[in-house]
């Protein structure tokens, strides 16, 4: 059985998250005691059920502390994995403030603010956190955060997930990026006027850093260090590695470098045990937000 546990922080996207993985064809149950995952595992494996995907978060308290160990119990029949959502605080204390939504943490009795309950529940998922697929959706709609999730279960994971993703600097480094490059250092398709208003998917503004040497260079740098390294990742354990591509913006050069590097890692096919994604923060991302 495929089982998929969703959790993370509060008003990070686990509803819409358990809804997109509903849509693909899972068995989802919200909110599960963590003392009924396993029974509840057990009962739909009778039932011959391939596919489950279970939310949790922080209201069932020190009990998360048990999950760690009871998925690497299921890991010893079935294939499991976990998806962990996050966001920077500012960004949920404004998403609780539009929805005007009770932490589930929060206690009225006590003078706790917010902002105390979101680090409380850091703390609480930490364990979680350290082994899962993370996502910060401080930064993408609702509806990149279904795309990227039906991409995924696009593929088929076999050993190690590489995701390369572009960013923009000026609104920050991906919390889940295990690997930064910058390329702030290259010629910017931005400054071109015919060019402002394309991306880096566009064949203009491919064929324009093409022209570019230090472009190639940058490319061949970032390859040579991916594959020295990736098999050592893929041996320490890891199910998922998240290579981040930032520039100014994250429009034309990150873009573009992101679709070279896939392009390149899967057609090669270097390494069996790795299948590779790619994500657009910013080129994915319209004001929607998260709600």
């Amino acid at each position: 059985m495929r089982i998929q546990l969703i959790t993370g922080i509060s008003g990070s996207g686990k509803s819409v998250a358990l809804r997109a993985y509903e849509d693909a064809g899972y068995d989802c149950i919200d909110n599960l005691p963590v003392s009924l995952i396993e029974q509840l595992v057990a009962t739909l494996e009778s039932e011959n059920c391939k596919q489950i995907a279970i939310a949790i978060d922080a209201r069932r308290g020190e009990s998360i502390s048990q999950v760690p160990a009871l998925l690497q119990k299921l890991r010893a029949h079935h294939e499991v994995n976990i998806l962990f959502l996050n966001a920077d605080t500012n960004t949920l204390v404004q998403r609780f403030s539009e929805t005007r939504r009770r932490h589930p943490l929060s206690n009225p009795n006590e003078s706790t603010t917010l902002i105390d309950v979101i680090e409380q529940e850091r703390t609480l998922l930490a364990p979680l956190a350290d082994q899962a697929q993370q996502i910060d959706t401080g930064h993408i709609p609702a509806h990149t955060l279904r795309s990227w999730i039906s991409d995924h279960l696009k593929e088929k994971p076999i050993g190690l997930a590489v995701i390369f993703e572009s960013f923009a600097f000026k609104k920050g480094v991906p919390s889940e990026a295990d690997i930064v490059f910058d390329l702030r250092c290259l010629p910017n398709p931005h400054y071109e006027p015919l060019l402002r208003d394309l991306s880096g998917k566009d064949a203009p503004v491919a064929e324009y850093l093409s022209r570019f040497p230090e472009v190639a260079q940058m490319m061949e740098d970032i390859k040579s260090y991916l594959e020295k390294w990736l098999l050592r990742y893929l041996h320490d354990g890891r199910s998922y590695l998240t290579v981040a591509i930032g520039c100014t913006g994250g429009q034309h050069r990150s873009v573009y470098l992101v679709q070279q590097l896939k392009k390149y890692f899967s057609e090669n096919h270097m390494f069996n045990d790795i299948y590779y994604l790619e994500r657009h923060r910013e080129l994915d991302s319209k004001k929607t937000r998260i709600g």
